[in-house]
């Protein structure tokens, strides 16, 4: 009697983690990028804590999204997404944001997503409520060919952080300075 109990509180056991596997996956693989070794690091890179936008879903999104780029200057000004806003991440200056509503929506982005994830935790903490990290980063948005601006207008170049972090960076041209 003892030992059949324990046999249906195990099957029981095992059910449920069945089940709590099958939700835990395929939250976790509902966002991915292209490369599936880009895709390993950025598992174990981020945290996770802030929800991910996809490219492919930032592509179709309207103009009513709030772009924020979370990289330095000099990567900045050699490429950023179209009608993105500068706030840094070093020194992150979000004053821009003073007279921006708590529900807008916002993506926050950066080469490849951690220093986005930390600055979207951020506004988060401030009060937004619509903060979404860009899954892969700026690199991933020109690994699917998606167009980057300049001051000049459309442009190839992406600011590649260093030779590390720029081997996931396989379509445009690659900038180091």
């Amino acid at each position: 009697m003892v030992f059949q109990n324990f046999i249906d509180g195990m099957k029981k056991l095992i059910t449920l983690l069945f089940f709590i596997s099958i939700n835990f996956c395929s939250v976790a693989q509902r966002i991915q990028v292209e490369n599936t070794a880009y895709q390993l690091l950025l598992k174990t890179l981020l945290s996770h804590s802030v929800p991910e936008m996809s490219v492919n879903e930032l592509s179709k999104k309207n103009n009513t999204i709030l772009l924020l780029d979370a990289r330095e200057p000099k990567e900045y000004q050699i490429s950023h997404l179209k009608d993105a806003k500068l706030v840094g991440y070093e020194k992150l200056d979000l004053s821009s944001l003073k007279n921006t509503p708590k529900n807008q929506p916002i993506v926050v982005y950066c080469s490849v997503g951690y220093r986005s994830e930390k600055v979207a935790e951020k506004l988060l903490q401030q009060g937004f409520t619509n903060v979404h990290n860009l899954y892969g980063g700026i690199f991933e948005w020109k690994n699917q060919s998606q167009v980057l601006v300049n001051d000049k207008g459309v442009t190839d170049e992406v600011h590649a952080y260093d030779k590390t972090w720029g081997i996931w960076l396989k379509k445009g041209k690659k900038v180091y300075k």
